[in-house]
């Protein structure tokens, strides 16, 4: 077997089904789940009627690289979204559609990690677990960045030696942030790609939160969307990951893309022939049908915001949070720890958390995850204003 396997950490849900063994949530309580980050609100009825409309193509093989229709739809798209200038994306040489971001950030990684003896992936720490996941594998060792509150939950990028940037293979960056919401600013984009630069590493942007955001007129920045503010149109080691799954409701599509540097898609997609993860042809029609309509997203946002708007007073007025950035994940502070807080919320009020140190690592005597919880905002907005009167209560009885 792949000795690095044994590299690998229990995923937060594992940990938290241990957590929870043997407990009996008090039964006239339904229960109401905040952990997973599943979206919960309808998929849209015109991108399941195009499955439905196109199952005939069950019988036809998909290419790797994707329909040109789909490709051009996604380059389309991202240049109008993050203002790119015009004809600069290219949906032959910039745009590869993938089953996903988790599968993508892990293939992507297996392709552009040279396993030397220090070969390093920085990351922010908390994390999505798939980015040590894929460092492991690759034969490469995390080097993580707390993402504290002191700094709005976004990693001090300039507190990082340069001999740690020289052994950097990749950085990623997830901007609106998991679990904090956090948007990273153009400033700091800018900075990272002049680091970039300088040591020689590749940027890996995880974005699939960025259609969800509070203001209308003010939507995240995205890496893409940086290079072009300064004059990058190559996007020279920069390359970001898009979803459907958040932005459209549409988890169980498995549909997102990659985009960016020419020069690392074409090795990755010589990588992805043989990694054999082409998407199936009525997925990719509905995924086109998805990309080119903003009606429905604009829906989701608003009711997220909905969301928002109710359940975060409840809890102010007994725990510290508030609204993120954008994303739909709530990140507050617990009066105690925060794994026997979830623990005990769950067997009170059968509401269940994932608590922060599930999603981040001990480093020096430091895990920016404890005494915090993740809490997602994905249940019907009545659920979600019922889990936060429950956890209030929670509290208050504590």
């Amino acid at each position: 077997m792949n000795p690095n396997l044994d590299r690998l950490h229990p995923y937060p849900f594992e940990k938290l089904a241990e957590l929870k063994a043997g407990i009996e949530p008090p039964a006239h309580l339904a229960p109401i789940a905040l952990g997973i980050g599943e979206p919960k609100h309808p998929a849209p009825a015109f991108v399941k009627q195009v499955v439905r409309d196109n199952l005939d193509r069950l019988a036809n093989y998909p290419t790797t690289k994707g329909m040109d229709e789909l490709r051009q739809a996604i380059a389309d798209w991202a240049t109008t979204r993050f203002q790119l200038k015009p004809g600069a994306l290219t949906a032959a040489d910039h745009v590869i559609p993938v089953n996903g971001t988790r599968e993508a950030i892990f293939s992507l990684i297996q392709a552009v990690i040279d396993p030397k003896p220090d070969a390093t992936l920085v990351t922010p720490n908390p994390f999505y677990q798939i980015y040590e996941g894929a460092a492991f594998l690759a034969g490469a060792t995390p080097h993580y960045l707390p993402c504290d509150a002191d700094n709005h939950f976004i990693p001090d990028f300039e507190a990082v030696p340069a001999a740690d940037w020289d052994r950097c293979q990749v950085l990623f960056l997830c901007s609106p942030g998991n679990p904090s919401g956090s948007v990273i600013p153009r400033d700091t984009l800018k900075r990272l790609i002049e680091l970039a630069d300088r040591h020689d590493f590749l940027i890996a942007s995880d974005e699939c939160y960025s259609e969800l955001y509070p203001d209308e007129n003010n939507p995240p920045e995205g890496l893409l969307q940086t290079c072009a503010a300064i004059g990058r149109d190559d996007y020279a080691r920069c390359i970001v990951f898009h979803s459907l799954s958040k932005r459209s409701n549409l988890p169980g599509l498995r549909s997102g893309f990659v985009a960016g540097d020419a020069s690392v898609l074409e090795q990755y997609l010589s990588y992805r022939t043989y990694h054999g993860s082409s998407m199936p042809i009525q997925h990719q029609l509905a995924s086109i049908a998805a990309w080119q309509d903003e009606d429905h997203v604009r829906e989701n946002r608003a009711a997220y915001r909905e969301k928002f708007d109710a359940v975060v007073p409840i809890l102010a007025d007994v725990m510290r949070v508030s609204a993120p950035d954008a994303g739909f994940y709530l990140w507050p502070e617990t009066p105690f720890a925060d794994d026997i807080f979830a623990r005990d919320l769950a067997a009170s009020q059968n509401v269940h958390v994932l608590p922060g140190r599930y999603l981040s690592r001990t480093i020096d005597g430091h895990n920016p995850g404890e005494n915090r919880v993740r809490m997602a905002l994905v249940a019907p907005l009545e659920e979600c204003i019922e889990a936060a009167q429950r956890i209030r209560t929670f509290i208050k009885e504590q």
